[in-house]
């Protein structure tokens, strides 16, 4: 049998030579309490240990976030890819061969695009790179020389150099390549009928994902052109540039070494490049200067605490902000570096050297003292009108924060500044958190209200008593009463209901299930019983009767419907003789009918 594309006895034995725990453990720090292991959920923001792991199940579980799952699944999760790209992981660390993938038809012809187009841009970058180092790449050179670029970051970053419109496309064509391929690669592009290198004549950035896998390029024009000074590749389906984060490969063998103890984000690929040279190592940035969801969801895998450094203008300040909110919803300790004005960290480094640097670091601004400092900034508070508007955007900001104890501590600060009596500020902002307050709880009543209504009619389908008989059937409990046939208690989970006869072990089932889509089975493989421990038996036959109570009413109910439309004799008095049946079986809570031949 294969499951999800591999066969199930070659996933069974990778997740043996995977121990869950050992996994778990190269990512967070786990204790022993119990029968169970205990972590900080590396899937959101908690200070209390929440994220538990059975070893004897090969599962995990967060009683905050509800994220759970198997070993390959945690691997899915905390490195973002896919389901083959974390067999790929645990066959790593396994010392195991990959079996040929043979799932669904238009899967696998997906995932072997995929493989070709990487293998395309694997072989481009290493073409650029060896241009670079060759007698036609003095344009480059001559840059490298004058931006004081070491072997070291060439190493590092792998950059390259496209030679002219044609080598590249020649050199593709001779390793098996078609032009199509290099045009979906976003290495090329086609113009009446020819195809041509889109990064031509321009120093080239390799991007890398988390893997070290090239997945696309930025290139920089190194003359005086009309085209843009930096050219990106096209979206492709290994390459999105809301996700792409360059630096990332190098950050994430940072933190396998243990020296990452936060990550500092820069606004291109020259600064990220300057700023490990000058030794800030856990340097990155973003494609463009807007930081997205996706990248933040990226970075909060390798670290909590975040240094914004963007440009010392009013376009790196516009890029700060809206990055706040943005790394505030994802939980990140965030501090901002505030860079002497309309200049880069290139800039600075070169200008005042890295140990100015290391100040500007230490002395990063809470995101707080941050937003009310530019917010000042753009008002004279001389003139009462442009006080009183600072004053307010000011109180909007203190605001935000999760209490007024925290807000206090700025009261002070802004008295100073406007001479306003702290009373008046107090006051004020004690209006705008009332009506914060007000909001939320809107909200939550809201979603409280929402939340009643899905449970509500979730009681009335009987839910806890499916995936209690479902569980329990699952986790091959003692109390299960075998003559029964389950699979008429619950013909719709007949083909969960097969496994668990068959006696699957609990990770098996993300191996023959879409665990992720079913809600219900996700809930009854991490299913905690310890609040039936001492009636759990009793329990689960009281969930027995629920089900085939449901089912015996409605077939009651439908056989009086049919007995009112039935015209023949015969066929009521067999009507009745069925509804006399079914009278009995609920009066004496008799499970006969649902007992297997």
């Amino acid at each position: 049998m294969n499951s999800r594309g591999y066969p199930s006895e070659w996933l069974y034995e990778l997740k043996q030579k995977n121990d869950i725990v050992s996994v778990i453990s190269r990512y967070i720090r786990l204790d022993k309490k119990g029968r169970k292991f205990w972590g900080c959920c590396p899937f959101h923001n908690e200070k209390t240990p929440s994220f538990s792991v059975s070893e004897e199940e090969g599962l995990f579980y967060c009683f905050g976030c509800k994220e759970s799952g198997d070993v390959i699944s945690f691997v899915q999760k905390i490195e973002s890819c896919d389901f083959s790209d974390a067999i790929k992981i645990l066959a790593n660390l396994a010392h195991m061969e990959v079996p040929e993938f043979t799932g669904d038809k238009d899967v696998v012809e997906k995932k072997k695009a995929k493989d070709r187009m990487l293998k395309l841009l694997d072989a481009t970058y290493k073409h650029y790179r060896d241009n670079l180092y060759t007698a036609d790449a003095k344009p480059a050179q001559e840059y490298i020389k004058l931006r004081g670029f070491t072997r070291r970051e060439l190493e590092d970053f792998q950059l390259g150099y496209s030679l002219n419109w044609t080598d590249i496309v020649d050199y593709l064509r001779k390793q098996g390549f078609t032009y199509k391929e290099m045009v979906d690669a976003g290495v090329c592009q086609s113009k009446n009928g020819r195809c041509f290198d889109a990064m031509a004549e321009r120093l080239v950035f390799p991007i890398f994902n988390s893997f070290d896998e090239c997945i696309g390029f930025s290139a920089r024009v190194l003359g005086k052109t009309d085209f843009a000074k930096y050219k990106n590749t096209a979206e492709t389906p290994v390459f999105q540039k809301g996700r792409v984060v360059f630096g990332i490969n190098l950050l994430k063998r940072l933190k396998k070494q243990g020296g990452l103890n936060k990550i500092i984000i820069v606004e291109g690929q020259i600064d990220v490049i300057a700023m490990h040279r000058a030794g800030f190592k856990s340097t990155v940035a973003c494609m463009g200067t807007a930081l997205t969801k996706e990248n933040a969801h990226e970075l909060k895998k390798l670290s909590n605490n975040i240094i914004l450094c963007f440009d010392g203008d009013e376009a790196g300040i516009k890029a700060t902000v809206r990055s706040i909110d943005i790394l505030k919803e994802e939980g990140f300790v965030t501090s901002i570096v505030r860079l002497p004005e309309k200049q880069d960290p290139d800039e600075v480094i070169k200008a005042k050297g890295k140990e100015f640097m290391q100040s500007l670091i230490d002395n990063a601004l809470p995101v707080t003292d941050y937003l009310l400092e530019v917010t000042k900034e753009k008002y004279d508070l001389s003139k009462p009108d442009q006080k009183g508007a600072y004053i307010k955007e000011a109180l909007s900001v203190l605001r935000k924060l999760d209490s007024l104890a925290e807000a206090e501590g700025y009261m002070a600060k802004l008295r100073d500044q406007t001479q306003v009596p702290i009373d008046v500020l107090r006051r004020d902002l004690g209006a705008l958190y009332g009506s914060r307050v007000k909001e939320v709880k809107n909200a939550q009543s809201s979603q409280e209200k929402e939340g009643e209504s899905v449970l509500t009619s979730r009681q009335n389908g009987n839910i806890r008593a499916v995936k209690y008989v479902l569980s329990s059937l699952i986790h091959q409990k003692a109390y299960v009463d075998k003559r029964i046939d389950y699979k008429k208690l619950l013909p719709s989970f007949s083909d969960i209901i097969e496994k668990a006869e068959e006696g699957l072990s609990v990770s098996s089932y993300f191996d023959a299930f879409d665990v992720e889509n079913n809600q219900i089975l996700k809930d009854c493989l991490v299913f905690d019983f310890s609040e039936f421990e001492n009636f759990a038996k009793r329990y689960f036959e009281e969930c027995v009767w629920l089900l085939a109570d449901n089912i015996l009413k409605d077939k009651q109910s439908r056989l009086n419907e049919e007995f009112k439309t039935c015209e023949s004799l015969e066929k009521r008095r067999e009507i009745i003789n069925q509804l006399t049946e079914v009278s009995k079986q609920l009066r004496e809570k008799s499970l006969e009918e649902f007992y297997g031949k």
